[in-house]
């Protein structure tokens, strides 16, 4: 979507390059989101960790490093404003600003 409408980005792949912990931080920031609001409870690593969302902070950001698919994506990061993009277009809002 963002290459037809020839807007240029740069692609992560997380689960060769998974963000630090800092880095989920600085994101988290970006959304206004919690590290509770921001796990896929139904991932197939929270099969075998159970996170329910309610622990603490630094522990979800850190499983989160550990294991990046906990995060949901896609994340699209513009400046100091970021989107979760589900449905892809809501990250237009970021590169429409």
């Amino acid at each position: 979507m963002l290459k037809e409408k020839k807007i240029e980005y740069q692609y992560r792949e997380y689960t060769k390059d998974p963000l630090s912990e800092s880095e989920i931080r600085a994101v988290l920031t970006k959304l206004g989101l919690s590290a509770g609001q921001a796990l896929r409870k139904k991932d197939a690593a929270n099969k075998v960790l159970r996170l329910k969302g309610d622990e603490p902070e630094k522990e979800l950001i850190r499983y989160m490093a550990k294991h990046p698919t906990l995060l949901q994506r896609p994340i699209g990061v513009s400046g100091k404003k970021a989107v979760i993009g589900r449905p892809p277009e809501r990250l237009l809002e970021i590169v429409s600003q």
